[in-house]
């Protein structure tokens, strides 16, 4: 008889490996034995938890994205201007924890699998619209045209991070959209 309690323990042990796994590996190219010998338990196990290879990465994603929500929130609470929040979105993404190389490498994979996986593009498009309504929402004071700079930002924090991440780790991305910020908006 399984004991209770267990099955969310082995789900965030699974979510965890896999991460870890994707990290090593580099891409989704890994197996669910892998995953589940990374977390402790039977390949069996994993599937009765997950179903499939997708939905466990389905999974590490949603924990990666909870994870980058709850660093947002936190960049947030300490705003207490348009601006501030603008900024506090921009710092957020670049936050040390959104560069750990098994994340990094969890985020090329999930651009990769949304190509393919409605479920996975369904979580992508989530998420981007959730940071262009964050950023719209901070700049809607300062700015003529917020739905614009809130894409035009967007689309700078998701290429600066994918060079940053990949070919220039020394580069400075933050730097750089703090300083597009500062152009697009009204303030000195």
């Amino acid at each position: 008889m399984p004991k209770l309690g267990m099955e969310p323990i082995r789900r965030a042990a699974l979510v965890e490996a896999t991460i870890a796994e994707i990290g090593a590996a580099g891409s989704l190219d890994v197996t669910v034995s892998k995953i589940a010998k990374r977390a402790g338990m039977s390949s069996a196990l994993a599937h009765h938890y997950f179903g499939s290879k997708d939905d466990i990465f389905l999974a590490a994603m949603r924990h990666i994205l909870r994870d980058y929500s709850a660093e947002v929130r936190r960049h947030l609470g300490r705003a207490t201007t348009p601006l501030a929040r603008a900024e506090a979105i921009i710092n957020a993404n670049f936050a040390p924890a959104c560069f750990d190389p098994a994340t990094v490498s969890a985020w090329m994979t999930f651009y990769t699998q949304a190509q393919t996986n409605p479920a996975a593009l369904h979580l992508l498009t989530l998420y981007q619209r959730r940071l262009r309504s964050n950023l719209t929402h901070a700049l809607r004071p300062l700015s003529d045209t917020p739905r614009r700079d809130a894409d035009t930002l967007a689309a700078l924090i998701d290429g600066l991070y994918i060079r940053a991440a990949l070919t220039s780790p020394d580069a400075d991305p933050q730097g750089t959209a703090l300083r597009l910020l500062h152009s697009l908006t009204r303030t000195p």
